[in-house]
Parts: structure tokens; sequence; C-alpha cells
């Protein structure tokens, strides 16, 4: 999808950013403490960066710069809620989208090394029901296939029109209604990700369709699935016989401090939550029943310490995987061919990499939130923008661009 436009997190976004996301000179200072001329230079990163938050595009959003040695940068502006004029700050949680996906992947190759998933193994190896592209019953979909968005899985109608669920069941407004969105389903309609998995991708149950599976072989071509993500993160689960969430937790969150991140609202900050937003519109809150795919809820503070960890695990520095799973996680895994011809553009493990920029990240969209998580190899440098808006004003993308650059100060 379009950044500032509404489909969902269910559209690989922002793909034209990956070109602007090269991090090159980038504030340098120590975790702690800053030197006078850093303190001019991030000055002047703030000042740049409300001018653009003037032009009225955001209501609120956060952003940061990361290296080996910390935080260097992490700021909110705006408001979280605007009729309460309460402030976005970096410790404001949100729900970051797509950029969930990398924490799949996390997730996948922690359960490598503890030797319960082989990423080339059949899916049906772990899952309690089968799951067959019905155009090529007799080819297998491996687990590495989920996690390169090479599966034949595909996102459909059927797909979105159920994995949303409306939290507190509250109207979509007569003035929402032109933002089309998808998530009308009541909270009754709320169920575990294997319920709903079970129900989109076993043959002839409640939301089962052949046109979720592609005319074309597993393994054969790229195409975004988050679908395929969210089966991705539930073989995890059943592999681990942990609830992916506790698994997450266990091995991500927990080791990196990572103390606002969740995946459920129940368990989120509600005094830090930041609304959502569609312009100058309001958007009621909703969970994802495909929840690994774009449901985690997190602070920039909290997802600088991730991107912070992953700039270290590129570099074979990594604390929460070792130096074999970093490596894995972020080679080129697929040949021109697979990649549609696109030049100079590669994937790891649910991260793409734009080869040209030596740039490796992740965007993300939902209704009211669109992020930008990525870090330049050569710099060993990252950047992240969160926002509570979806926009449809004519600037928003340039004014996106914008803020995005002033990190490169």
């Amino acid at each position: 999808m379009s950044a500032i436009k509404n489909v969902s997190h269910k559209t690989a976004i922002l793909v034209i950013l990956l070109i602007i996301s090269s991090c090159k000179e980038l504030v340098k200072q120590d975790k702690t403490r800053i030197t006078t001329t850093s303190n001019v230079s991030l000055d002047s990163i703030t000042s740049e960066i409300e001018r653009f938050y003037n032009k009225n595009v955001f209501n609120g959003f956060a952003v940061s710069i990361v290296d080996t040695t910390g935080i260097l940068y992490n700021k909110g502006f705006g408001y979280a809620d605007v009729s309460k004029q309460k402030k976005y700050t970096e410790n404001t949680v949100i729900n970051i989208a797509s950029i969930s996906k990398v924490f799949i992947a996390a997730a996948l190759l922690k359960a490598v090394e503890l030797n319960v998933i082989n990423l080339d193994d059949p899916i049906n190896t772990y899952l309690p029901f089968k799951v067959v592209n019905p155009n090529y019953p007799n080819e297998l979909i491996t687990v590495r296939q989920l996690a390169t968005h090479t599966s034949s899985i595909v996102d459909t109608d059927i797909y979105m029109q159920t994995c949303y669920v409306n939290k507190d069941d509250i109207p979509i407004s007569d003035s929402l209604k032109r933002y089309e969105l998808y998530y009308q389903n009541p909270s009754k309609n709320w169920m575990t990700l294997a319920e709903y998995l079970r129900k989109v991708l076993k043959k002839d149950d409640a939301f089962y369709n052949v046109s979720t599976f592609a005319k074309r072989k597993p393994g054969v071509l790229r195409e975004y699935s988050n679908i395929g993500a969210a089966l991705c993160a539930l073989v995890i689960e059943y592999a681990t016989n942990t609830p992916f969430f506790e698994f997450t937790k266990k091995h991500i969150f927990n080791p990196l401090r990572m103390t606002s991140t969740t995946w459920f609202f129940d368990e989120a900050d509600s005094a830090n939550y930041s609304k959502l937003y569609y312009d100058d519109y309001e958007l009621p809150y909703y969970q994802i029943l495909s929840y690994p795919d774009g449901g985690l809820i997190t602070s920039s503070t909290d997802l600088s310490k991730f991107l912070i960890e992953l700039i270290k695990g590129y570099s074979a520095n990594g604390s929460i995987l070792n130096a074999n799973s970093y490596n894995e996680f972020f080679k080129s895994q697929l040949d021109n061919n697979s990649l549609g011809g696109k030049e100079n553009f590669n994937v790891g493990l649910f991260i793409d990499k734009e080869l040209a920029y030596n740039v490796i990240g992740h965007t993300g969209g939902d209704p009211g939130t669109n992020t930008m998580m990525f870090f330049n190899t050569e710099e060993a440098k990252g950047r992240i923008f969160i926002t509570n808006t979806d926009s449809k004003k004519e600037n928003s993308i340039e004014t996106m661009w914008n803020i995005w650059d002033a990190l490169k100060k």
C-alpha cells in the first residue's frame, strides 16, 4: 500500500523509500553523553523536523537514530491524543504494522538454533492441519518459502475482510467510510492464531478459498504475503510447543529489555498508547487475528533497541542470535528470476535489502499507522520513523520523506 493511503499492512508499502534509506553521516555520540558539537547537531535535527511537523500532515510521530553504541537521537513530535493535547513521545506505544515480520524472522532463527526447526523442511512437518496449494498438490511448501514470500500463499479479499477485529465495537463513522476500513468484525470474533489460520488455509474450512493459493509452484516467485508470514509464526509455535507471543517475549523482548513491547492490547501500557488517525479523524482501535504479521505494539525507544541488535548482529556481534543465524538472516536468499527481475534488490528472511544503497530494513502500514526501520550496512547506523496518522493530503509523502532525510544530518 501507499504509506499514506489506506489498504493495510496487507501489502508491502513504501518500497520507494528504500531508495532514500542510505544512512550516511549520522550524528556520533556516546550512549549516555553528548558532546557540545553533537548537541548542536541534534538541535538542528529537531528544528528541521519541527518545520515539517508544522505542515499539519501527521498528528504525532517519533523518530530515532541508532548505531552500535546505542540510541543517538530519539524524540516524539505532535500529539498521541489530539483532543486531549497529549504529547507523542519516544515512549508512546503503537502498533508498528509490517515491521512486526522482522520479529518473526528473529524468532524463526532462534527456533533453528534450538534445533526444533529446519528452514527447508515442509511446513506440514510442523502443522496439525495440511496446507497445500491445490494448483500444485504434490509441491511441498517449505518454511524458508514462507520467510521469503515465495510460498505461493497470497493475500485475498477474504483474508482482508476477516483478519481485522474492531476492538471495542465502535461503529465506523460516516466520515470514515471513504477510507475503506476493513475492521468491522465485532470483538466477539476474536480467536487464536491457530484457529484463524486453520479457517483460512485448511481445505473446506470457514474462510478457505482457492484464490489464497497462486497458480504457480511454491518457490518460483516472490509475492509479499501477510498470511504466509502469520503461518510462519504458527509453524514456530507448533515446533517450539510455545505460543508465539510467549516465545518472542522470552527470546527477544526480555533479553533486549523491550519492556514496553507486546502483541496484545490488554498487556500494553494504556496510558502511553497513541490514538490512531486518518488525517483529522480518530479511528477506533482494532486487533489483527493474524497478529504476528503486523500487530506488534511498541515504542520508538524499544524498537531502537531491536534495531541496535540487528546492526550488531550484521557484524556478528549480536546477543539474541549467534553469528551463523545472523548470516542466514541477512544473506540474499533469492535469485533474479524469483524476484521478478527487480534490479539491485534482494531479501533476507522477512527483511528487504536495497543492494545499491547498502540498506536493510522493513516498512509497515496499517490503518492509522505507518512505519520505517532501516540500517546502512557500511555506516552501521539506522533510522526509525513511526507515525499515528494516515493522510490523503497532497504533501503527505513529501513531508514523510523530508522528515526521514532530516535524520541523516
